[in-house]
């Protein structure tokens, strides 16, 4: 029989928890000891999965980062392992206490933020990455638009003297028809669209459609309010005579949108300017410990530095969110937050669904066992700053500080919404391993533990598994973020963006029926 230190064997998160997280497996019968005590743990817990600390009698709370995460379904002993077997969701009552812990902020003078190289537009606007996109109205334009986009990859000769464009990327969609002409699906989408087009990443657009879709090429594109700069072209495939005279006509108009494009060039420019999106998928029972909270710690960094960080998947904060109505800057704000959860909880029910759908089964083999555990480890890519507004789906996000966009939980809708909502870089968190990119925006990978580092190193960009394993804090890898961030931001390549991700992940919020 094994024996070993407690507190080297699990991570006790908060004085008053009744659970741990493994820091590792531990073995059936091994023997947990802390200080006079000796805690048998009967059944194996794997790694990153939840060992009881005390006695938790059938319908008490379980706690975790000192706050319940469901009720105990069966008496748990202590040193058993307490997962989907014994443990369930459970209504509590939230305390929203608007604004309650807001504090006043202090953001660096302009003279002591940091800087990176980014790519002033005419207008003033800082693009992160230098692509010409291609958008489509409809699916049925998609293959068109990929065709065009193909013919510009990279090493391709068309490419090859225009060493300040970084691509030409295609972002196609599923949507555009079969849906109502007007109404809460059609306001999404052109949204979106909208978004994408001013982003500032973009230095040229193609706009592509069918013809005979819903979204009208000629009513989507003038929402989109683009800077006289930015050239757009818009074409349909039924005018142009068929899909072959389109991808002909699309090489011609992009490959005259190349020369203007290349004459952007770097400079140096405040930290204040990036719009960081917080994205986190595939995630373990590590996630709320390691690289969720050092991505918080660098997202504080950046709104010190009079930056923009966006956190979304309102279905992920679920449980949690009376921990960002407290850090609300007015109780508008707040109570804007608590109506975008009253209406997913609308929303699931009308589908006979439940909020606890969510953690995903690679969630809970993870770890995760409740969306209220899974949740307050997400938020902890928040930090501590402010909240400062609350964004509908791909609304403009035109607030510096720290905001909240109502997004679903799903990762590349998620992304979609805040990059159409502005975000110049992305900060991925993942224990079980993406695989995420989001052209024309770079996305950091960052993994929460050091096994799916090692295991995925061509993906995965910063290891916030040394954390867990003692060789680093979570604000040393907060700083070590922020850096990561400036230099990605000044044209270094991610991990996802050296493999050629970020073309497929383009994913528009589908709402309403699909007729």
């Amino acid at each position: 029989m094994s024996s070993q230190q407690l507190r080297e064997a699990v991570i006790s998160l908060h004085e008053g928890d009744t659970v741990g997280i493994a820091r590792r497996a531990i073995p059936a019968g091994a023997m947990l000891i802390d200080g006079a005590r000796a805690i048998r743990v009967p059944a194996e817990v794997p790694a990153g999965h939840k060992v009881a600390l005390t006695e938790i009698p059938i319908g008490e709370p379980v706690r975790k980062y000192g706050q319940p995460i469901g009720v105990a379904t069966q008496h748990v002993h202590l040193g058993d392992h307490v997962h989907s077997h014994n443990l369930s969701i459970s209504d509590f009552a939230r305390d929203y206490a608007y604004s309650a812990d807001v504090v006043a902020e202090h953001p660096l003078p302009t003279e002591q933020r940091a800087t990176f190289q980014g790519i002033v537009r005419p207008d003033g606007r800082v693009a992160t990455r230098n692509f010409i996109g291609i958008l489509t109205s409809v699916n049925c334009s998609a293959t068109a638009a990929k065709l065009i986009a193909n013919q510009f990859r990279s090493g391709s000769p068309l490419l090859a003297e225009y060493e300040h464009v970084d691509g030409v990327v295609a972002l196609t969609h599923g949507s555009g028809c079969g849906m109502a002409g007007s109404g809460e699906g059609m306001d999404i989408l052109r949204r979106t669209l909208s978004g994408y087009a001013r982003h500032p990443n973009f230095a040229g657009l193609l706009v592509i459609g069918l013809g005979c879709e819903v979204n009208q090429i000629s009513a989507l594109t003038e929402g989109f309010d683009v800077p006289d700069y930015v050239p757009v072209v818009d074409m349909t495939i039924q005018d142009l005579g068929g899909t072959r005279a389109t991808v002909n006509e699309g090489v011609a108009r992009i490959r005259d949108m190349l020369s203007t494009a290349d004459e952007t060039r770097r400079t140096t420019v405040s930290a204040s300017e990036l719009v960081l999106g917080l994205q986190c998928g595939g995630s373990d029972g590590y996630s709320g410990i390691t690289a969720n909270p050092a991505l918080g710690a660098a997202s504080d960094q950046l709104v010190r530095n009079g930056g923009t960080s966006i956190l979304g998947e309102t279905p992920e904060v679920y449980g949690a969110e009376h921990l960002l109505t407290r850090r609300a800057v007015s109780q508008e704000v707040g109570k804007r937050l608590v109506d975008r959860i009253a209406w997913w909880e609308r929303y699931v029910a009308a589908s006979s669904g439940s909020m606890d759908n969510n953690p995903s089964p690679g969630n809970k083999a993870g770890g995760l066992t409740t969306i209220l555990e899974k949740s307050l480890g997400a938020v902890a890519k928040g930090g501590h700053a402010n909240l400062a507004a609350v964004y509908e789906y791909a609304e403009q996000v035109d607030r510096n500080g720290f905001v909240f966009m109502d997004t679903p939980g799903y990762d590349p809708v998620s992304v979609t919404g805040m990059v159409a909502g502005g975000a110049n870089i992305v900060c991925f968190t993942t224990g079980r391993g993406s695989v995420f990119g989001c052209k024309p925006v770079p996305s950091i990978k960052l993994s929460t533990n050091s096994d799916t580092y090692r295991r995925m190193t061509d993906d995965m960009d910063i290891n916030c598994g040394e954390i867990l394993d003692g060789t680093a804090s979570v604000d040393e890898l907060g700083d070590r973020i922020f850096q990561r961030m400036l230099e990605v931001a000044s044209g270094s390549l991610t991990k996802s963006e050296e493999i050629g991700l970020g073309d497929e992940e383009f994913t528009p919020w589908q709402l309403g029926a699909v007729m």
